[in-house]
């Protein structure tokens, strides 16, 4: 199935790149939240719909390009496709590069399995949480990847490398300042990096970013591919209450504020969970 979805992802992509590299592509449109669509949103996600639609089993496909059903009918879903066959329009405006075509499937409310597809690079992320997560090339084999580990405070391990957190580029959160000034103090110094999309959360999965933390709205259908990547490569995604993530289990399609994280040896909760606090209260 990961096979099946990457290349119904991949046409999505090459859909995307022609509207990317036309002459009159970047027409942009807002929706009622002030979201920008594209042309290239329209025809990823006509693509995604239709082909998710022909396979078997048969499951309800929710995009974000989509109108969706009420909670009283959408909550009686076991199994659905969630989709976003943009992610990072914001970014794909400026032509910057950082931006996805994010397919998963959800069960139970569980990121079960997720295909991340970088248009630009030809790169996608493939993740199942029964067999593991891979990063694929454009023309290549999947390449197994995983989290990396984080040397503890008084484990007399030395790190040779600052911790990486991710951020977004385009939702910058003043939030995120007393995050990483707590992270200097127990772990020495912090590599910040901006981007956009779910990279930030797939690069956690491959070992190339440690923490994500997330005090700024995202919709469920943001996070759920690559979280069942990360899922797939030994990390998670919790909430800042450090409940695991969950989809469709509510009439909102919201994500709460949340901590994505590589290694979760560290004792997260100890390390932020007064700060989560703190940004919940304000």
């Amino acid at each position: 199935m990961l096979g099946k979805i990457e290349a119904i992802a991949r046409r999505a992509g090459a859909a995307i790149m022609e509207v990317y590299q036309s002459a009159g592509g970047m027409e942009v449109q807002y929706k009622d939240d002030d979201s920008p669509l594209t042309e290239a949103d329209r025809r990823a996600n006509a693509i995604i719909t239709e082909a998710l639609q022909g396979l078997e089993p048969r499951l309800p496909v929710l995009s974000e390009e989509s109108t969706p059903p009420g909670f009283a009918e959408r909550g009686q879903w076991r199994s659905y496709w969630l989709v976003d066959p943009l992610d990072g329009t914001r970014e794909f405006v400026k032509r910057n590069g950082e931006f996805t075509v994010n397919i998963a499937r959800i069960s139970e409310g569980v990121a079960e399995l997720g295909v991340v597809h970088v248009p630009v690079s030809g790169t996608s992320y493939l993740g199942d949480i029964a067999c593991g997560a891979f990063r694929q090339q454009a023309g290549g084999s999947p390449a197994p990847i995983r989290v990396r580990t984080i040397p503890g405070p008084g484990t007399g391990e030395t790190r040779h490398e600052p911790l990486k957190m991710v951020a977004s580029r385009s939702h910058l959160d003043s939030q995120l300042e007393p995050v990483r000034k707590r992270l200097e103090a127990i772990f020495g110094a912090v590599e910040l990096a901006n981007m956009g999309s779910s990279l930030k959360i797939c690069l956690i999965a491959e070992g190339g970013a440690d923490i994500y933390p997330r005090l700024a709205p995202t919709s469920e259908w943001d996070t759920a591919a690559a979280h069942a990547v990360l899922t797939a490569a030994g990390g998670d995604i919790t909430d800042t209450r450090f409940a695991p993530l969950r989809y469709n289990r509510k009439e909102g399609l919201l994500n709460p504020h949340f901590l994505a994280a590589g290694d979760w040896s560290q004792q997260w909760r100890k390390i932020l969970g007064a700060i989560f606090d703190s940004a919940a209260a304000n």
